[in-house]
């Protein structure tokens, strides 16, 4: 990897934060009339905590990370946003990134002006390693990786990741918001040994809280100190920081959750390739199928009549009459069988 200094925009290194009243005092007291906030309405009148001290120090324990690596996002789009905005000059640096794949990479890409080199996957699915190195040049400063990947699925063999972290000179972000789900471990363990590894988790998935906008970033803390300078002051608010504590105290929940989606997946997976005019069902590590269908917009629009919907994804490369179905509860696991037995009749 190249050192971070070379690899961070000149006006974010030399950028002066953003100072906040929270940040010159962070203690107790009796009276606080450094912020201009309205007095009444406690505790909500209070701006919150701009770097989430107890979230951070509660997902540490959690997930065996310091504190020093962990930084919180509106949804883990954020800290993708703060990337490009950190590393990516706009109209001259570029990123590379797997196809297909989740489309906010391109849309953060596109909101800051930095090329995309998009190289596709094998038609197994797998990392084309050779391909991803050969899009890069000098100017190429983040390497995209959503494992398991959406759409397809499937995680990555672990090998094939470490040795683009090896042999990647900038940042490798692997975003593993489905990584609760697969039978693989997180890369969490491998921070402390690449410099250059940003891993992305999310509260949306597994732990059931989509609504509450909370991503996680995990990275080496000289990336966690650029993204905080950068980041709005306030940018998680109190009842998303206040829920997230509550969430974190209940893990057998979301422990609960996963082994019943897991249950119904598997369930899904055989039902499905039943179907006279399923093609094939692809295997998963995440909490959806992808599968391949004759006539995908007719059985889209069928199921969009039965008020059930699931998402067409047959313009995705390589996903060519593909559709993706989200694992539900058995109730609308089953209904959405009964809708598909009707279609096919």
């Amino acid at each position: 990897m190249k050192p971070l200094n070379q690899l961070i925009r000149p006006n974010i290194k030399n950028l002066k934060p953003y100072s906040s009243a929270r940040d010159e005092y962070t203690g107790e007291a009796a009276v606080f009339l450094d912020a201009n906030e309205n007095p009444f309405n406690q505790p909500y009148n209070r701006y919150p905590d701009p770097y989430q001290r107890k979230v951070k120090q509660k997902i540490s324990e959690f997930k065996n990370v310091s504190d020093k690596n962990i930084f919180l996002g509106n949804g883990s789009d954020e800290p993708i946003d703060l990337l490009f905005r950190a590393f990516c000059e706009p109209g001259i640096d570029n990123v590379v990134s797997i196809d297909p794949t989740y489309g906010m990479y391109q849309v953060a890409a596109d909101i800051n002006n930095v090329e995309v080199r998009r190289v596709l996957l094998t038609d197994e699915f797998e990392l084309d390693v050779e391909g991803l190195l050969s899009a890069c040049d000098d100017n190429t400063k983040l390497l995209f990786i959503c494992s398991p990947n959406n759409p397809t699925g499937n995680c990555f063999r672990k090998v094939d990741i470490l040795d683009l972290l090896r042999r990647f000179d900038g940042i490798v972000v692997l975003d593993e918001a489905y990584i609760d789900f697969a039978p693989e471990k997180s890369l969490l363990s491998k921070l402390s040994d690449y410099s250059n590894l940003v891993i992305l988790q999310t509260f949306s998935k597994a732990w059931g809280m989509a609504g509450i906008r909370l991503g996680m970033a995990f990275a080496s803390s000289d990336i966690v100190e650029v993204l905080s300078n950068i980041k709005y002051p306030y940018n998680i608010n109190v009842l998303t920081q206040e829920k997230a504590l509550e969430l974190l105290d209940n893990e057998s929940n979301k422990q609960y959750w996963v082994s019943q989606l897991l249950a119904e997946r598997d369930n899904m997976q055989v039902a499905l390739a039943d179907l006279s005019f399923v093609v094939k069902v692809y295997p998963s590590d995440a909490n959806y199928l992808l599968i391949k269908v004759n006539e995908p917009k007719a059985v889209y629009d069928f199921l969009v009549s039965k008020q059930i919907i699931i998402r067409d994804r047959s313009s995705v490369s390589l996903c060519e009459g593909c559709l993706r179905v989200t694992i539900g509860q058995p109730a609308e696991n089953s209904l959405l069988l009964e809708a598909l037995t009707m279609f096919e009749k």
